[in-house]
Protein backbone atom coordinates (compact mmCIF):
# COMPACT_ATOMS: atom_id res chain seq x y z
CA UNK A 1 0.00 0.00 0.00
CA UNK A 2 1.24 3.57 -1.00
CA UNK A 3 1.22 6.13 2.26
CA UNK A 4 4.94 7.26 2.27
CA UNK A 5 4.42 10.02 -0.74
CA UNK A 6 4.79 12.84 1.78
CA UNK A 7 1.36 12.58 2.86
CA UNK A 8 0.88 13.96 6.35
CA UNK A 9 -1.57 12.99 8.86
CA UNK A 10 -4.08 15.36 10.85
CA UNK A 11 -1.82 15.22 14.03
CA UNK A 12 -4.53 14.72 15.90
CA UNK A 13 -3.04 11.30 17.60
CA UNK A 14 -2.97 11.11 21.69
CA UNK A 15 0.10 8.80 22.28
CA UNK A 16 -0.30 7.15 25.81
CA UNK A 17 2.30 4.53 25.05
CA UNK A 18 4.77 4.18 27.59
CA UNK A 19 2.17 5.48 30.28
CA UNK A 20 1.22 2.29 31.64
CA UNK A 21 -2.43 1.65 32.25
CA UNK A 22 -4.56 4.74 33.52
CA UNK A 23 -7.35 4.04 35.74
CA UNK A 24 -11.24 4.80 34.75
CA UNK A 25 -12.91 7.83 33.85
CA UNK A 26 -15.73 7.80 35.69
CA UNK A 27 -15.69 4.80 38.27
CA UNK A 28 -17.62 1.85 38.49
CA UNK A 29 -20.35 3.44 36.47
CA UNK A 30 -18.02 3.41 33.32
CA UNK A 31 -16.74 -0.42 33.94
CA UNK A 32 -20.10 -1.79 33.58
CA UNK A 33 -21.16 0.57 30.25
CA UNK A 34 -17.83 -0.70 29.03
CA UNK A 35 -18.97 -4.24 30.08
CA UNK A 36 -22.08 -3.92 28.03
CA UNK A 37 -20.50 -2.51 25.02
CA UNK A 38 -18.42 -5.73 25.37
CA UNK A 39 -20.66 -8.36 25.66
CA UNK A 40 -22.95 -6.55 22.63
CA UNK A 41 -19.98 -5.09 20.47
CA UNK A 42 -16.99 -7.67 20.86
CA UNK A 43 -18.81 -10.67 22.74
CA UNK A 44 -16.75 -10.72 25.77
CA UNK A 45 -18.58 -11.33 28.52
CA UNK A 46 -19.36 -8.58 30.95
CA UNK A 47 -17.80 -10.40 33.80
CA UNK A 48 -14.74 -10.63 32.08
CA UNK A 49 -14.33 -6.89 31.46
CA UNK A 50 -15.57 -6.03 34.92
CA UNK A 51 -13.15 -8.53 36.64
CA UNK A 52 -10.24 -7.23 34.52
CA UNK A 53 -10.77 -3.21 35.10
CA UNK A 54 -11.44 -4.08 38.66
CA UNK A 55 -8.45 -5.30 38.81
CA UNK A 56 -6.26 -3.00 37.39
CA UNK A 57 -7.58 -0.35 38.97
CA UNK A 58 -11.36 1.65 39.01
CA UNK A 59 -10.43 4.84 40.55
CA UNK A 60 -8.52 8.09 38.84
CA UNK A 61 -8.63 9.88 35.69
CA UNK A 62 -6.91 9.06 32.60
CA UNK A 63 -3.36 11.28 32.06
CA UNK A 64 -3.40 12.84 28.81
CA UNK A 65 -0.90 11.79 26.06
CA UNK A 66 1.45 13.45 23.87
CA UNK A 67 -0.77 15.13 21.32
CA UNK A 68 0.62 15.60 17.63
CA UNK A 69 2.19 13.10 14.92
CA UNK A 70 4.00 10.64 16.31
CA UNK A 71 7.48 9.91 15.11
CA UNK A 72 7.64 5.99 14.83
CA UNK A 73 6.76 4.28 11.51
CA UNK A 74 3.33 2.83 13.43
CA UNK A 75 2.54 5.95 14.86
CA UNK A 76 3.07 7.75 11.67
CA UNK A 77 1.03 5.01 9.91
CA UNK A 78 -1.55 5.45 12.17
CA UNK A 79 -1.88 9.32 11.20
CA UNK A 80 -1.66 9.31 7.76
CA UNK A 81 -4.17 7.01 7.20
CA UNK A 82 -6.64 8.31 9.73
CA UNK A 83 -5.87 11.74 8.08
CA UNK A 84 -7.01 10.44 5.00
CA UNK A 85 -10.15 8.64 6.21
CA UNK A 86 -11.17 12.00 7.84
CA UNK A 87 -10.76 13.40 4.49
CA UNK A 88 -12.92 10.71 2.60
CA UNK A 89 -15.63 11.26 4.78
CA UNK A 90 -15.02 14.76 5.07
CA UNK A 91 -15.87 14.65 1.37
CA UNK A 92 -18.55 12.26 1.59
CA UNK A 93 -20.74 13.00 5.10
CA UNK A 94 -22.06 16.56 5.40
CA UNK A 95 -21.07 17.87 8.83
CA UNK A 96 -18.34 14.87 9.69
CA UNK A 97 -16.41 15.89 12.84
CA UNK A 98 -13.10 13.74 12.91
CA UNK A 99 -12.80 11.24 15.98
CA UNK A 100 -9.85 12.00 18.24
CA UNK A 101 -7.15 8.93 17.80
CA UNK A 102 -5.62 7.31 21.52
CA UNK A 103 -2.95 5.11 20.74
CA UNK A 104 -2.00 3.03 24.17
CA UNK A 105 -0.89 -0.32 25.76
CA UNK A 106 -2.03 -2.90 27.63
CA UNK A 107 -4.74 -0.76 28.96
CA UNK A 108 -6.08 2.64 29.30
CA UNK A 109 -9.21 5.05 30.54
CA UNK A 110 -12.28 6.18 27.99
CA UNK A 111 -14.98 7.55 28.35
CA UNK A 112 -16.80 4.08 28.56
CA UNK A 113 -14.54 2.94 31.57
CA UNK A 114 -11.58 1.36 31.31
CA UNK A 115 -9.97 -0.07 28.03
CA UNK A 116 -7.67 -3.11 27.64
CA UNK A 117 -5.82 -4.46 24.51
CA UNK A 118 -7.24 -7.81 25.07
CA UNK A 119 -10.63 -6.25 23.36
CA UNK A 120 -8.42 -5.08 20.60
CA UNK A 121 -9.13 -2.11 18.37
CA UNK A 122 -12.22 -0.17 19.83
CA UNK A 123 -14.46 3.17 19.32
CA UNK A 124 -16.08 4.39 22.41
CA UNK A 125 -18.94 6.79 21.31
CA UNK A 126 -18.94 8.75 24.84
CA UNK A 127 -15.92 10.29 24.10
CA UNK A 128 -15.95 10.37 20.18
CA UNK A 129 -12.35 8.28 20.12
CA UNK A 130 -10.74 5.37 18.85
CA UNK A 131 -8.53 3.50 20.94
CA UNK A 132 -6.25 1.37 19.33
CA UNK A 133 -2.88 -0.87 20.91
CA UNK A 134 -1.04 -1.49 17.82
CA UNK A 135 0.24 -4.52 19.68
CA UNK A 136 -2.85 -6.02 17.98
CA UNK A 137 -1.84 -5.78 14.04
CA UNK A 138 0.76 -8.11 15.51
CA UNK A 139 -1.43 -10.42 16.78
CA UNK A 140 -3.61 -10.52 14.80
CA UNK A 141 -1.06 -12.05 11.97
CA UNK A 142 0.34 -14.63 14.31
CA UNK A 143 -2.44 -15.91 16.17
CA UNK A 144 -5.53 -15.13 14.14
CA UNK A 145 -4.12 -16.51 10.44
CA UNK A 146 -4.75 -12.12 9.51
CA UNK A 147 -2.69 -10.41 6.98
CA UNK A 148 0.44 -8.65 8.25
CA UNK A 149 -0.04 -6.11 5.02
CA UNK A 150 -0.14 -2.36 5.34
CA UNK A 151 -4.15 -2.19 3.96
CA UNK A 152 -4.84 -5.14 6.34
CA UNK A 153 -4.01 -2.78 8.85
CA UNK A 154 -5.37 -0.07 7.34
CA UNK A 155 -8.69 -1.41 7.09
CA UNK A 156 -8.49 -2.21 10.78
CA UNK A 157 -8.40 1.48 11.58
CA UNK A 158 -10.83 2.69 8.71
CA UNK A 159 -13.47 0.23 10.45
CA UNK A 160 -13.32 2.11 13.77
CA UNK A 161 -13.78 5.18 12.04
CA UNK A 162 -16.58 3.67 10.21
CA UNK A 163 -18.08 3.07 13.70
CA UNK A 164 -17.68 6.97 14.57
CA UNK A 165 -19.62 7.45 11.01
CA UNK A 166 -21.98 5.61 12.62
CA UNK A 167 -22.42 7.19 15.34
CA UNK A 168 -22.67 10.34 13.61
CA UNK A 169 -25.43 9.73 11.80
CA UNK A 170 -27.29 8.47 14.35
CA UNK A 171 -26.75 4.33 13.54
CA UNK A 172 -25.36 3.34 16.51
CA UNK A 173 -27.47 5.28 18.15
CA UNK A 174 -30.54 3.23 16.53
CA UNK A 175 -29.14 -0.10 17.33
CA UNK A 176 -29.16 0.76 20.96
CA UNK A 177 -33.05 1.44 21.57
CA UNK A 178 -33.52 -1.92 18.83
CA UNK A 179 -31.46 -3.72 21.23
CA UNK A 180 -33.73 -2.50 24.23
CA UNK A 181 -36.27 -3.63 22.35
CA UNK A 182 -35.03 -6.94 21.32
CA UNK A 183 -36.93 -10.10 22.75
CA UNK A 184 -33.50 -12.34 22.92
CA UNK A 185 -29.80 -11.94 22.95
CA UNK A 186 -29.84 -14.08 19.39
CA UNK A 187 -31.88 -10.95 18.15
CA UNK A 188 -29.82 -8.19 19.36
CA UNK A 189 -26.87 -9.79 18.27
CA UNK A 190 -28.49 -9.21 14.71
CA UNK A 191 -28.07 -5.45 15.18
CA UNK A 192 -24.55 -5.52 16.75
CA UNK A 193 -23.33 -7.58 13.24
CA UNK A 194 -25.02 -5.21 11.10
CA UNK A 195 -23.38 -2.72 12.49
CA UNK A 196 -19.84 -4.41 12.49
CA UNK A 197 -21.00 -5.24 8.61
CA UNK A 198 -21.37 -1.62 8.09
CA UNK A 199 -18.35 -0.73 9.42
CA UNK A 200 -16.63 -3.28 6.88
CA UNK A 201 -18.28 -1.58 4.12
CA UNK A 202 -17.39 1.76 5.23
CA UNK A 203 -13.44 0.90 4.94
CA UNK A 204 -14.14 -0.55 1.92
CA UNK A 205 -15.99 3.00 0.75
CA UNK A 206 -12.95 5.08 2.39
CA UNK A 207 -9.98 1.86 0.42
CA UNK A 208 -12.18 3.18 -2.85
CA UNK A 209 -11.68 6.98 -2.59
CA UNK A 210 -8.33 6.97 -0.72
CA UNK A 211 -6.75 7.96 -4.01
CA UNK A 212 -8.93 10.26 -4.68
CA UNK A 213 -8.80 12.40 -1.90
CA UNK A 214 -4.63 12.57 -1.02
CA UNK A 215 -3.36 12.96 -4.96
CA UNK A 216 -2.60 9.26 -5.12
CA UNK A 217 -0.23 9.62 -1.49
CA UNK A 218 -2.55 7.13 -0.47
CA UNK A 219 -3.44 4.53 -2.40
CA UNK A 220 -4.04 0.43 -2.85
CA UNK A 221 -1.50 -1.46 -5.20
CA UNK A 222 -2.88 -4.34 -6.86
CA UNK A 223 -3.11 -7.38 -4.36
CA UNK A 224 -3.96 -5.04 -1.37
CA UNK A 225 -7.41 -5.71 -1.59
CA UNK A 226 -6.92 -9.37 -1.41
CA UNK A 227 -4.90 -8.47 1.87
CA UNK A 228 -7.76 -6.93 3.29
CA UNK A 229 -10.08 -9.52 2.60
CA UNK A 230 -7.83 -12.22 3.71
CA UNK A 231 -7.82 -10.60 7.24
CA UNK A 232 -11.67 -10.14 6.89
CA UNK A 233 -12.01 -13.58 6.68
CA UNK A 234 -9.81 -14.29 9.94
CA UNK A 235 -11.85 -12.09 11.85
CA UNK A 236 -15.33 -13.58 11.50
CA UNK A 237 -16.91 -14.99 14.25
CA UNK A 238 -17.32 -18.41 12.68
CA UNK A 239 -13.45 -18.04 12.24
CA UNK A 240 -12.70 -17.17 15.79
CA UNK A 241 -15.27 -19.57 17.29
CA UNK A 242 -13.72 -22.72 15.33
CA UNK A 243 -9.93 -21.29 16.07
CA UNK A 244 -10.91 -21.05 19.47
CA UNK A 245 -11.90 -24.71 19.53
CA UNK A 246 -16.12 -24.35 20.10
CA UNK A 247 -18.59 -24.83 18.04
CA UNK A 248 -19.84 -22.72 15.24
CA UNK A 249 -23.05 -20.67 16.97
CA UNK A 250 -24.83 -18.16 14.71
CA UNK A 251 -27.11 -16.65 16.96
CA UNK A 252 -23.68 -15.55 19.24
CA UNK A 253 -22.17 -13.51 16.55
CA UNK A 254 -22.08 -9.98 17.15
CA UNK A 255 -19.21 -8.87 14.05
CA UNK A 256 -20.76 -11.32 11.22
CA UNK A 257 -19.25 -14.69 9.61
CA UNK A 258 -15.94 -14.64 7.41
CA UNK A 259 -18.42 -14.27 4.41
CA UNK A 260 -20.07 -11.78 5.31
CA UNK A 261 -17.79 -9.61 6.32
CA UNK A 262 -15.62 -9.81 3.21
CA UNK A 263 -19.10 -9.24 0.95
CA UNK A 264 -19.18 -6.06 2.85
CA UNK A 265 -15.56 -5.00 2.67
CA UNK A 266 -15.72 -6.13 -1.28
CA UNK A 267 -18.86 -4.10 -1.63
CA UNK A 268 -17.90 -0.81 -0.19
CA UNK A 269 -14.63 -1.13 -1.90
CA UNK A 270 -16.86 -1.48 -5.69
CA UNK A 271 -19.14 0.84 -5.24
CA UNK A 272 -17.21 3.64 -2.78
CA UNK A 273 -21.04 4.66 -2.01
CA UNK A 274 -21.83 4.54 1.79
CA UNK A 275 -25.51 4.22 0.38
CA UNK A 276 -24.66 0.61 -0.79
CA UNK A 277 -23.64 -0.03 3.03
CA UNK A 278 -27.20 -0.76 4.55
CA UNK A 279 -26.75 -3.65 6.40
CA UNK A 280 -29.93 -3.10 8.00
CA UNK A 281 -32.16 -3.78 5.59
CA UNK A 282 -34.94 -6.12 6.28
CA UNK A 283 -34.28 -5.75 9.82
Amino acid sequence: MRWRGGQRGGGGIEDRRGMGAGGIAGGGLGVMVLAAIGYLVFGIPPETTTQVATQLGAAGNQAEGERGTPEDDAGLFVDVIGGNVNAVWSDLLMGYRPPTVVLYEVGTGTGCGYGQSAMGPFYCPADQTVYLDLGFWQQMQTQLGASGADFAKAYVIAHEFGHHVQTLTGASDDVRRAQARATSQAEANRFSVALELQADCYAGVWAANAARLSGGEVALRPGDLEEGLKTAAAIGDDALQQLGGGRVSPDSFTHGSSEQRVTWLRRGYETGDPAACDTFRGY
